[in-house]
């Protein structure tokens, strides 16, 4: 072990190669490492972060699981009028992780100015609403005091704001059918605050504000709601969750989770499982033929050296040890300056946010980072338990290798 440990110093050493013709091939298979770990860091960072932002953005604004009257399924206004009574609510305490209820409904409207209109959505929420949840997506003014009395108070997003030329303080006239199709009823409400969430399905048609004002359009009483939205604490039981909830509700209920009711968003983020797959699979296959390569480089200047350990009765395992040591520490040596880099430019996007994205085609405005230290490291050790895999391959040449050839060998 002794021999062995010495020869492999020797091996790695920047003086035994540094003169050698495997010394651009060393510096390109350490270089090739480093740029694989820094994509793959950096893929799987950045589709992970994308991915949860995503999903909580929705998660804001739906909840996680939508309660709510057969009647209203797959609608986005409340047309049935379900009772605020039930023994889920405030509390469901027959499932585990879920962490808040709340009552909301929804009627559709139009917004006009005098120079425009917008149709809208107005969403109707009680004291009871979780403003936490879209507080980062106030870009400017407060929420509504939904506390004492019905209020005429409402967040609009800044899509509709730019659109009509709104900004904070303004009365707007809005007009909503009453339920006979033949009247209307108009309401001029307040805006308090501007939300922009990047997600136009909704930037484009909610407006936020005071159930009672459904509750009166719509003749309903004080106790009855459109539908209930319920937040999980674990997105990954999501289908779980969703399944235990329908399971507990009353059979005139439904329930629908956020992944079925926004099927086409998060089909597409399942998208980024694959990128990022093949991303992984194409830096392995890259770094690991660059190790191979110098690998074999290292073997092949080497052969005299292999002679005489061989002429002295070390065995072929002991010798292939030798090299698998060296190709060990460059493997490591890139996967330290990889990694430096990676957390380096993760950590810019984190904190400085220098890459900026499209909204209308991401859902987000700029590129959302996820740094997550057990990533990293299962990729830092399934890369180097993959290359040494593979290097038993090539290290397998020094069993061929004669000595009396190599000692002669010039």
């Amino acid at each position: 072990m002794n021999l062995e440990y010495f020869i492999s110093k020797r091996l790695i050493t920047t003086k035994s190669y540094k003169s050698s013709i495997s010394s651009p091939i060393i510096k390109i298979a350490i270089t090739a490492i480093a740029i694989g770990i820094i994509m793959m860091i950096v893929s799987v960072a950045t589709g992970i972060g994308l991915q949860n932002k995503i999903r909580e953005k929705v998660a804001a604004f739906n909840g996680h699981i939508i309660i709510s009257n057969f009647d209203n399924n797959q609608s986005e206004v409340s047309k049935e009028p379900i009772s605020i009574h039930q023994n889920f609510y405030p509390k469901f305490k027959a499932i585990e992780g879920i962490s808040h209820i709340q009552p909301v409904a929804s009627k559709a409207g139009i917004i006009r100015t005098d120079k425009s209109f917008e149709g809208i959505i107005f969403k109707g929420v009680n004291k009871e609403y979780n403003f936490q949840n879209i507080q980062e997506y106030i870009v400017e003014g407060k929420v509504p005091n939904l506390k004492s009395k019905r209020t005429e108070e409402i967040v609009i997003s800044q899509h509709i704001a730019n659109r009509l030329n709104l900004k904070l303080g303004d009365v707007v006239q809005t007009f909503f059918l009453k339920e006979s199709g033949k009247k209307y009823n108009q309401i001029g409400f307040t805006i308090v605050g501007f939300y922009n969430s990047g997600l136009q399905e909704f930037d484009a048609t909610y407006i936020i504000g005071d159930l009672r004002h459904i509750q009166r359009m719509n003749n309903w009483e004080e106790d009855e709601i459109g539908s209930f939205e319920v937040f999980i604490n674990d997105f990954n039981e999501i289908a779980q969750k969703g399944e235990e909830v329908y399971n507990e509700i009353p059979p005139t209920f439904n329930s629908m989770t956020i992944q079925e009711k926004y099927y086409s968003i998060f089909e597409w983020l399942k998208l980024f499982d694959t990128n990022i797959l093949i991303i992984l699979i194409i830096m392995i296959i890259v770094s690991t033929i660059n190790i191979i390569v110098a690998l074999l480089v290292l073997i092949l200047e080497r052969t005299q050296m292999i002679g005489i350990l061989k002429a002295l009765g070390a065995n072929n395992w002991n010798i292939r040890k030798i090299f698998l040591y060296n190709a060990f520490h460059l493997i490591v040596r890139g996967l330290v300056i990889g990694n430096i880099v990676a957390l380096l430019l993760l950590f810019i996007q984190k904190y400085f946010k220098p890459i900026k994205l499209n909204p209308d085609s991401y859902y987000v405005s700029e590129a959302v980072v996820d740094i997550n230290i057990l990533h990293i490291l299962g990729l830092n050790f399934g890369t180097i338990v993959i290359c040494l895999l593979v290097l038993l391959i090539p290290s397998y040449i020094i069993t061929k290798i004669s000595p009396i050839k190599a000692i002669h060998f010039t």
